[in-house]
């Protein structure tokens, strides 16, 4: 079976990376490395990265549940009003986009599962550039004290 995840910039370009079996997703899941995120409610959130172009397409795809307090930061090389979508994501989500000083633009809250076997998932886009895309549980955010305006604190490997 043939599994991708787009992500689309600005000019609406796509770059999609597909999977095939189940062995690289379990390898793409083993290979993340945990990063700590202080929320302004002084929760500590701990995220996987996803720094490469594989790491990126793939996401959260495919996850049943996410543990508590956990989530994953899409880290891209240069700052765009990044694109994301819900295809193959089993567990709505919290998407927070924040710019280079780690400040967060824009948030869409609960997003929810898209179950549809096309290419025509609602795609979701901040109106300002974004360097950092934090995906956490939906219904979360909140809790967390997030919102625009706010800083989030992590340090990169």
């Amino acid at each position: 079976m043939l599994r991708c995840r787009v992500l689309l910039g600005p000019a609406v370009l796509s770059l999609a990376v597909c999977l095939s079996g189940a062995t690289t997703f379990r390898h793409l899941v083993a290979d993340s490395r945990l990063v700590s995120v202080q929320t302004p409610s002084g929760t500590t959130i701990q995220v996987e990265i996803a720094d490469t172009p594989q790491k990126r397409a793939t996401g959260l795809m495919y996850r049943d549940h996410l543990k508590k307090d956990h989530g994953m930061l899409f880290i891209f090389g240069d700052a765009q009003a990044w694109t994301f979508w819900m295809k193959n994501t089993r567990i709505s989500l919290d998407l927070i986009w924040m710019d280079g000083k780690k400040r967060v633009v824009h948030i869409e809250r609960s997003v929810p599962i898209c179950t549809r076997t096309d290419d025509s998932c609602p795609q979701y886009r901040p109106n300002d550039d974004a360097l950092y895309v934090l995906e956490i549980a939906g219904g979360t955010v909140d809790g967390y004290k997030i919102e625009k305006g706010s800083k989030l604190q992590f340090v990169l490997p």
